[in-house]
């Protein structure tokens, strides 16, 4: 399964692009970890990394979660994840969207499209009702990216996560599928 656009292709990570998984964190570590929580030491080895894509596999396979390495197409290469986590079913059908993309590709519109394909397969193939994020308000190209995919703005959740060792508040943002529709 995958999807695409003409500049990028998302599908379901496996496990022989850990190794390039790592690559890609590895090299973005610095520029990520302002937005990021704090892991284990062993979470940026090729082992960690393996151990996330078995778990992201399980998740697919459950439907608890889905997770997706970001491709570009003119080269092959990984450039970033978009995974939709926290999966609820029932009377909910809900579920988390998180994204990072190399940041050597920031400003080409690549999270943009990524955002778009993981949330075409979440109101459709997935069949959940609604799309939630949450961003803290000085990630402002995070924000961007909500807002060109008309998610909408529902409020303010104060010491939301722990980001980089910091209990941050998180501006909260959702679309749901009547909102897709449109």
């Amino acid at each position: 399964m995958s999807l695409h656009t003409d500049e990028i292709l998302l599908r379901p990570l496996q496990q022989q692009d850990a190794a390039e998984l790592l690559e890609l964190r590895l090299r973005n570590h610095d520029f990520l970890q302002p937005f990021e929580p704090i892991r284990p030491a062993s979470f940026l080895t090729l082992t960690g990394q393996q151990e996330q894509i078995s778990q992201a596999q399980i998740d697919f396979e459950r439907g608890t979660a889905y997770a997706f390495g970001v491709f570009s197409r003119e080269s092959g290469k990984m450039i970033g994840r978009v995974a939709l986590s926290n999966v609820a079913r029932g009377a909910w059908q809900n579920a988390t969207i998180g994204y990072f993309m190399d940041q050597a590709c920031n400003g080409k519109g690549y999270t943009t499209s990524a955002v778009n394909l993981a949330l075409r397969f979440a109101l459709t193939d997935a069949g959940l009702h609604r799309v939630q994020a949450a961003v803290m308000p000085r990630n402002q190209a995070s924000i961007r990216v909500l807002e060109k995919n008309r998610f909408r703005q529902e409020g303010l959740s104060l010491r939301y996560l722990q980001i980089n060792g910091v209990w941050e508040d998180h501006l909260l943002y959702a679309l749901t599928a009547e909102e897709w529709a449109q």
